[in-house]
């Protein structure tokens, strides 16, 4: 079990508050959590006992997503909105491993996440990160790191990865995705990953857990889930489970929908390409 006294704080952390970026480190086995985020893991665990295989689904799903953006795509600038804590395998490494060019700007409204990203991105001149909100977008496109890190004339990959279901209907989801790309180029892509209600009882666990322990956390039907996409053209499979979701290779082989485990369910990926 992690000590938190070993963990170095920022000073405007209250260690009292669990984040979404720490909750999902404590849910993967992580080590950079506090008590208060252990304690919401278990939350997750008591409503859906294989939370620790959906936080991985969407990595999974985040590594295939970028090596598309990267490969298929040509992109070589993403913005990764909300990127959570390093773990095993990060959208800048993805990427670069594949183009060693691509510059990755990872955004994150945690003070602990902005720290640790710098101590990790520390000798990478490709990739940096920034502290902002994906609820004030404005904010993310006017920075002035961003600004001249990026090149907002040629096409850029967004990412929000695991976080638009944490923006209520109130705050209007969509209306964010658009100032996003309203300010990218044409070739532009948006990658996200989100909940969908579609009346699995696991759906509704993984959301009231969210809920429950971080405030936030709607599953939607999956017309609203393609809204966010703006109209865009969908990359095939289009909008689909993470187990069935294979960009660079839509035609392989997928379990039908009925095959899949309840909790494969919980899940979906899309990836959307601006004209």
């Amino acid at each position: 079990m992690t000590e938190d006294s070993a963990i170095e704080l920022p000073p405007d952390v209250d260690p009292n508050v669990p984040t979404t970026a720490r909750v999902y480190d404590a849910i993967l086995g992580g080590t950079t959590n506090l008590e208060v985020d252990r304690e919401a893991a278990e939350v997750f665990a008591a409503h859906i006992p294989q939370a620790r295989e959906c936080a991985r689904l969407n990595r999974n799903a985040l590594i295939r997503g970028v090596e598309y953006l990267v490969r298929a795509a040509g992109i070589d600038q993403i913005i990764d909105i909300g990127c959570g804590l390093p773990t095993e395998q990060n959208t800048h490494e993805a990427a670069q491993d594949i183009d060693p060019d691509a510059r990755v700007v990872y955004v994150d409204h945690d003070p602990m996440v902005v720290s640790h990203a710098k101590a990790l991105l520390a000798g990478n001149h490709n990739a940096i990160v920034i502290g902002a909100d994906l609820v004030e977008p404005e904010r993310i496109l006017t920075h002035p790191e961003v600004r001249s890190f990026l090149d907002f004339d040629r096409p850029i990959a967004v990412m929000i990865i695991g976080m638009i279901m944490q923006i209520s209907d109130e705050q209007r989801p969509d209306d964010i995705v658009a100032t996003l790309m309203d300010a990218t180029s044409s070739g532009s892509h948006l990658f996200i990953t989100s909940w969908p209600d579609t009346g699995e009882p696991e759906q509704r666990a993984l959301s009231r857990a969210c809920i429950e322990t971080l405030g936030n956390g709607w599953i939607r039907p999956i017309e609203a889930l393609e809204r966010h996409f703006l109209g865009m053209e969908m990359a095939p499979p289009g909008l689909e489970y993470i187990p069935r979701w294979f960009p660079e290779h839509p035609d392989r082989p997928v379990p039908a929908v009925e095959e899949l485990e309840p909790y494969e369910r919980t899940q979906m990926a899309g990836i959307a390409k601006k004209a």
